[in-house]
């Protein structure tokens, strides 16, 4: 989603791949947000969790998740003889 405007000005946001490269560490890691090293240039770890937060909000990874598939399925790199359904995300019908 585009940045919100700031009316006041301020310090430009980080880049959206440089959160990106903060969120997927964090996530990987599993280090507390405020630990985030500075050296990964992803700006500090609020900056990111606010940003996994609006994009969340505004459903990049469910569309993001929907492009993968479609992009895996055309490729035919999708095996679904393996896939498994939890009825405990999934409403049963």
């Amino acid at each position: 989603p585009p940045h919100r405007p700031r009316p006041k000005g301020g310090r430009p946001p980080v880049p959206d791949r440089a959160c990106l490269t903060g969120i997927l560490f964090v996530l990987k890691t599993g280090i507390q947000w405020e630990d985030l090293p500075q050296e990964l240039g992803s700006g500090c770890g609020m900056t990111c969790w606010r940003r996994l937060r609006d994009w969340t909000t505004a459903g990049v990874w469910t569309r993001l998740q929907q492009t993968l598939l479609a992009e895996l399925q055309q490729a035919d790199c999708l095996d679904w003889s393996r896939a498994s359904v939890d009825a405990s995300t999934v409403r049963a019908r």
